[in-house]
């Protein structure tokens, strides 16, 4: 017997049509209606599919996006209704990551301005530091440092620059950028399998890497004065990408402005213990987070949080510029950036903006002095 099958909603709905026919009598009448029943009870599916939408979060029953052709992703996979994701503008790969990166000794730069802020790197011995006049415009870089290969990732409609460890299990994963956004925060894929991460988590949510997660290493923000100061033979990424853009200007002027909302709708903006663009300093000690926002920490200059795993300081430090504010990043605002330690060593933090922690941790516990 053929039933026919109005949308791909898998398993589920099979069981849950064959559940409604049986125990309707097992008779010779009964067996030669049950075509009728089944066809009934999709019909009635159908006709609520057109009223109020797709299952949206039953596995397949959550609809691929409109693009699924240009993509090889398992979208079967899936830890989140795929309908969170949606279009920033640009296609796949439509920001460049950069996966030939350039680099300049600190010493003989001399097109970044004193307050400028970059991500600096440190494994092992080897450090570098990656200018967020770069990475604003490709979000993404591919590099391999101290033998480890990373991805030093910058999402600018959530101020997170975060670095991650490009290995898992046996295999190197190389990122580029998907053009979606989820919470307005920036997503990756890796190009060995096509799964689709969420930077902000380094958490894999669809794919055949789905559930998997990059470990996140220890980096701060520095300005450009202080890194040169500090490491006067560190690398600097340069300008050489292979791409022609206006590297020095921010292309979301004005965007940081501390009470206005981000562009794209995020869960948890009704939460208004804290201005949306307030930063914060957000990091994770086992299962405990924490934000400390940036409000306090320039008045206390340093706060100690006491955790299951020890003692954490967070530390303000002045003379670094914002990327997101003036329309030349080396005209930026001063807002400083922070140091975090856990019994004295670095660990992995960020510096997002409120809206953003608000998103993904709705229950994280706000420490202001």
């Amino acid at each position: 017997m053929a039933y026919r099958i109005l949308r791909p909603f898998g398993l589920l709905l099979l069981v849950l049509v064959l559940g409604l026919v049986t125990g309707c009598g097992g008779d010779d009448d009964a067996a030669a209606t049950e075509d009728e029943k089944v066809e009934k009870v999709l019909s009635d599916i159908e006709e609520r599919l057109e009223k109020e939408g797709p299952l949206v979060g039953l596995g397949e029953a959550s609809p691929p996006p409109p693009d699924a052709t240009e993509w090889e992703t398992d979208f079967s996979k899936h830890l989140v209704p795929l309908a969170e994701f949606q279009s920033g503008g640009p296609p796949k790969d439509g920001i460049p990551a950069i996966d030939i990166p350039h680099f300049t000794a600190a010493k003989d730069v001399d097109w970044i301005e004193d307050r400028e802020p970059l991500i600096s790197v440190t494994v092992g011995n080897e450090t570098r530091g990656y200018p967020l006049q770069i990475l604003t415009w490709h979000e993404i870089a591919n590099d391999e440092l101290g033998g480890v290969p990373i991805a030093v990732t910058f999402c600018p409609l959530c101020n997170t620059a975060i670095v991650f460890d490009r290995r898992l299990g046996g295999d190197v994963l190389s990122f580029g950028t998907t053009g979606k956004l989820r919470e307005s925060d920036l997503v990756m894929y890796d190009r060995e399998t096509e799964s689709w991460w969420q930077q902000f988590s380094g958490e894999a949510l669809v794919g055949e890497l789905a559930g998997e997660k990059l470990r996140q290493l220890p980096v701060r923000i520095v300005a450009w004065k202080d890194f040169r100061s500090e490491q006067p033979d560190g690398l600097i990424l340069d300008k050489e990408t292979g791409f022609s853009r206006d590297y020095g200007t921010n292309p979301y002027a004005g965007y940081d402005s501390i009470d206005s909302s981000p562009i794209f709708a995020t869960r948890g903006d009704d939460d208004d213990r804290l201005p949306p663009k307030e930063r914060v300093v957000y990091v994770e000690v086992g299962d405990e987070a924490f934000a400390v926002p940036f409000t306090s920490l320039v008045k206390e200059r340093a706060i100690e949080i006491e955790t299951g795993e020890g003692s954490v300081v967070v530390r303000w430090h002045p003379g670094v510029g914002s990327a997101l504010d003036e329309a030349s990043i080396a005209a930026g605002r001063e807002v400083g950036a922070a140091t975090v330690f856990l019994d004295g060593e670095p660990v992995p933090f960020s510096e997002p903006f409120w809206f953003a922690v608000a998103a993904f941790r709705p229950d994280i516990e706000i420490v202001d002095g």
